[in-house]
């Protein structure tokens, strides 16, 4: 082989290794200008290449889930964001109708001379007190079973005797409304996983649900079913039509536009957020006049 042709062979390797280099530094400018827009914008554009060799189609796709990872982030932020302005926004409509109440009881006790008026007067402002404490009660246990990292403990729970406990403590308030509840539940002792309180409260929002929006009827169901435990509670509607079951369980969600002046409108959204913690399953459902929610659980020996 001659010097001469060795020198051509070599000036088209050179050639060829510059056109390589020159576009690789122009692929990886590229990149750069296009990561600059998304900083300065906060574009949803993906990074795009031309070439895949010398790793930048592995670079560009690192790139891309990253930014995905960014992208989800964010919409987390802005969902719980704005979940926290809804929140305060609803509560402090919520509180100002009890607030208001309470500074027209106080002016009206101030000015009353007569002592069994004055004693209803105290009695209605210890029941609006009592409407606050609920209201951010619910708030506080919302908000904490929002936050992922929130645990409770879990362990082997007699659902069974929580529900007679939870019911019997709830016989005042039935018989004030004159209120005659019916109950099918199973006498063999039913366990769960879960959590003692948890599950007190999840029943105790679902029942004080059916009293403020329910009819004069409620009945509660406590089945075991191929090994799996069965909770329903079932009261009459005086509009049935209005309610929308798949949207039941949304923070303040209201059919009736008339939400109960004891609740923040949590009290659902709180019942399902417990009963998802604890593997269990829970839907609601509209028929004819009657409203039902059901919750199901794993049995466990």
């Amino acid at each position: 082989m001659n010097l001469n042709l060795i020198i051509i062979i070599l000036g088209i390797i050179i050639l060829l290794l510059c056109t390589l280099l020159w576009g690789y530094q122009r692929q990886v400018k590229n990149i750069c200008r296009q990561l600059a827009f998304w900083k300065k914008y906060d574009s949803n554009l993906m990074i795009s290449r031309e070439i895949e060799w010398g790793d930048i189609g592995a670079l560009c796709d690192m790139l891309n889930e990253l930014l995905e990872i960014r992208r989800q982030e964010k919409k987390k932020y802005l969902e719980k964001e704005q979940m926290i302005s809804d929140i305060y926004t609803n509560l402090s409509h919520d509180i100002r109708t009890p607030l208001t109440s309470l500074d027209g009881y106080f002016q009206m006790l101030e000015h009353c001379g007569d002592e069994k008026e004055q004693k209803r007067y105290i009695g209605i402002i210890h029941e609006r007190i009592g409407s606050l404490n609920d209201m951010l009660e619910e708030l506080f246990t919302y908000t904490k079973l929002k936050n992922e990292t929130y645990q409770f403990k879990m362990d082997r729970c007699l659902i069974s005797r929580i529900l007679k406990d939870t019911v019997f403590s709830y016989y005042d308030e039935w018989t004030k409304r004159g209120i005659e509840p019916e109950f099918d539940i199973t006498q063999k002792p039913v366990a769960v996983m879960g959590n003692q309180e948890a599950l007190r409260r999840m029943i105790q929002n679902i029942i004080k649900n059916g009293l403020d929006h329910g009819e004069d009827h409620m009945k509660i169901i406590l089945r075991e079913k191929d090994g799996v435990c069965i909770l329903r509670f079932e009261n009459h509607v005086k509009y049935p039509e209005a309610i929308e079951p798949e949207r039941i369980f949304e923070r303040f969600y209201k059919a009736d536009e008339a939400r109960s002046k004891n609740s923040a409108g949590l009290g659902l959204s709180i019942a399902k957020e417990f009963a998802e913690r604890m593997n269990g399953k829970i839907r609601a459902e509209v028929k004819d006049s009657r409203f039902a929610i059901e919750i199901k659980f794993p049995v466990i020996e």
